[in-house]
C-alpha cells in the first residue's frame, strides 16, 4: 500500500495504552497517511487521564462517549458508527483499529468486504477472531517505547528455539513452497505476502527479529541468495529450503 494512502486510525481508549502511541503512529506510517485520528472513551473517567498529553502532542481527536448503562460498552458502539460513516464517505483507503476487544471482529470483516484494508493493533491477549478478521494484525507489545515496558520486548530466539516452534516452521516452509519457482527459489517479498495472508498476526519482531530476512536466516532452514535487480543497483533476497545430505530437500518434520 502506498505511503500516501489515506487511513483512518480509530482507537478504543479502554483497550489501549498511551505508551504505544509513538510506536503505533510510526508503524502506521509504513502503510499510509493517518488522515483521520480519533480516540473513543468516557473522558470523565480517571483511568483515561494518562491519554491527555499524548492526544495533544499527536493531534488525536478525543470523542466523548458517556457510559449510559453499567455493563454496556457505549464506546464500542460510537467507534463502530463513526467507522461506518467514514467507510461510506469513500475518502479512505483503509482503517487502523486499535483495540484488544473482539467486539470489532464484525466491523473489520465488513470493511474488508467493501474492498478496504484493515490493520489491527492490540495486545497479545486479543481474541483470535478479531486478529483473523484483519488483513494484518500487529501486537502492541512490540511498539511500546516506555522504560517500564522494556522487559516485555522479545529477545531474539535462537535457531533451536525457532525450530521447536512447529507452527512457525510450517508457516515459513509453506510460504516458500507456495512462492517458489520450478527450481525451488522464492523471492522474500512474495514469501512475506503469502505469510500475511495465512497469518495476519505474523511479525518477525514477535520473535525478536527486526526483519523477516533476519528471522529466516536465524531459522537455519533456508539457503539465502542476494540477487541484483535489472537496474543493477537494488538487491532482492531469494531463498529455498536447504538440501539434505542425499541431495533431496530436508524433511518437513525436521
Amino acid at each position: 500500500m502506498a505511503a500516501s494512502t489515506p487511513l483512518a486510525v480509530l482507537i478504543d481508549a479502554d483497550n489501549a495504552q498511551p505508551s504505544v502511541i509513538e510506536g503505533l503512529l510510526a508503524e502506521i506510517a509504513k502503510y499510509g497517511a493517518a488522515t483521520v485520528k480519533r480516540i473513543y472513551g468516557d473522558w470523565t473517567q480517571p483511568q483515561l487521564k494518562g491519554w491527555k498529553d499524548v492526544l495533544l502532542t499527536h493531534a488525536i481527536q478525543p470523542i466523548q462517549q458517556f457510559r449510559y448503562t453499567t455493563g454496556k460498552n457505549a464506546t464500542d458502539s460510537a467507534l463502530i458508527i463513526d467507522a461506518m460513516d467514514l467507510l461510506y464517505s469513500g475518502r479512505l483507503g483503509g482503517f487502523c483499529i486499535v483495540s484488544s476487544d473482539s467486539d470489532f471482529t464484525r466491523l473489520a470483516a465488513r470493511i474488508r468486504e467493501a474492498g478496504l484494508v484493515v490493520y489491527g493493533f492490540g495486545e497479545k491477549k486479543t481474541p483470535a477472531p478479531f486478529v483473523s478478521a484483519c488483513d494484518k494484525f500487529i501486537y502492541t507489545e512490540i511498539l511500546r517505547a516506555s522504560k517500564e515496558d522494556v522487559d516485555e520486548t522479545e529477545a531474539p530466539r535462537s535457531g533451536a528455539e525457532l525450530k521447536r516452534d512447529r507452527r512457525l516452521m510450517a508457516l515459513l516452509r509453506n510460504a516458500v513452497d507456495a512462492s517458489s519457482d520450478d527450481s525451488g527459489w522464492a523471492n522474500l517479498g512474495a514469501v512475506g505476502s503469502t505469510i500475511a495472508k495465512q497469518a495476519p498476526e505474523f511479525d518477525s519482531r514477535n520473535y525478536g527479529y527486526r526483519k523477516l530476512s533476519d528471522l529466516v536466516d536465524a531459522s537455519g532452514l533456508f539457503e539465502i541468495e542476494k540477487r541484483k535487480l535489472a537496474d543493477g543497483l537494488a538487491v532482492a533476497t531469494w531463498l529455498r529450503l536447504k538440501r539434505g545430505r542425499h541431495g533431496g530437500r530436508e524433511a518437513a518434520s525436521r
